[in-house]
């Protein structure tokens, strides 16, 4: 199967049915504001790649059962809260390259906004996948909200170390993405062997996925990404090429840098200037090394059976490794 048109078509799938599911909640006399604002944040774009994941995983098991895909809308529900929330905490203009939902509507708006999703979501993983599947979709809630508190406790630290680093990303990232597996295989009756496995696949995916986010940061493309280059470092956050530069820089480089990061102003006007530094110092090549590192993880993480009879899910799951390496947005 051919990733985008895979994707594509799962994509088409999980949009059409929350397209349905706000349909129903205005039926149900929901606030009109509350109806336009998901609208707005869960339809204006999105790789739709935890729900992708939680399809894939169960299919790999066995599973013919197309509600799946409903237990798999609550992914990309949650992932959109933590996203308007997100903006709010970062004071962030733009998502995806339209207006935030904190912009566009207000904090108030923004903040109730993000609140109902996630307990939307949770309810449909409890609807769908049961008390299990419900408890370690929390547990990756808690974990992702540990992530930031990591994030937000190291931020004026600007001699984090490369454990440091993944231990925010694993919160921030990871945890959700290894849910969706987990929890696809679950649905899918999958044994504890795959559980395992796939879970592991999405941890080590998800730290890939967000190694490239902070590349995109720096090299990416705006009309592609939809943001800013630049973001992290004008909110002071020093992501793994930064963490590598400072750790290799000569004294002379070190100060420089640590100038800039120290002074809001310089962190906005002088991007330019860093990233020269962080590929002066290998930062970028080798932060890009890591993730094809944990992109390979992924893959080994899968289920062991031969080329001759591997589901296409599973070629589909190491095709996405490869998307994930190589995305521009």
């Amino acid at each position: 199967m051919e990733l985008k048109k895979v994707i594509g078509q799962e994509a088409a799938k999980i949009d059409q049915l929350m397209r349905e599911d706000i349909r129903a909640l205005e039926a149900d006399g929901y606030d009109p504001l509350l109806i336009e604002i998901l609208d707005y944040a869960l339809l204006s774009g999105g790789k739709r790649v935890r729900p992708l994941l939680v399809v894939l995983s169960a299919r790999i098991c066995g599973c013919d059962d197309d509600g799946v895909y409903r237990l798999a809308t609550a992914f990309e529900y949650l992932h959109t809260a933590t996203l308007i929330h997100d903006d709010v905490i970062d004071n962030a203009g733009e998502r995806r390259g339209l207006a935030s939902v904190f912009k566009k509507y207000g904090l108030e708006a923004a903040i109730l906004t993000g609140d109902f999703l996630h307990a939307f979501s949770m309810e449909r993983v409890s609807q769908c996948g049961g008390a299990s599947a419900l408890g370690i979709f929390c547990r990756a809630t808690s974990g992702m909200v540990d992530g930031e508190y990591t994030q937000l406790r190291t931020a004026g630290n600007l001699d984090q170390s490369e454990e440091d680093y993944f231990s925010v990303i694993m919160g921030k990232t990871a945890l959700l993405i290894g849910a969706a597996c987990e929890i696809g295989t679950i649905y899918g009756g999958g044994d504890e062997l795959g559980r395992k496995g796939l879970r592991t696949y999405g941890l080590n995916l998800g730290c890939a996925f967000q190694i490239v986010d902070d590349l995109l940061d720096y090299q990416g493309d705006p009309k592609r990404t939809g943001k800013a280059v630049g973001n992290d470092l004008a909110e002071g956050k020093v992501t793994l090429p930064l963490i590598y530069a400072l750790q290799r820089a000569d004294v002379t480089d070190r100060a420089r840098l640590l100038s800039i990061l120290s002074d809001e102003g310089q962190r906005q006007q002088q991007v330019a200037e860093v990233s020269s530094l962080i590929e002066k110092y290998h930062g970028f090549s080798d932060a890009r090394l890591k993730a094809e590192e944990m992109g390979a993880l992924a893959v080994r993480a899968l289920p062991d059976v031969s080329d001759a009879t591997i589901p296409p899910e599973q070629k589909v799951l190491v095709d996405l490794c490869t998307y994930v390496l190589n995305r521009d947005k």
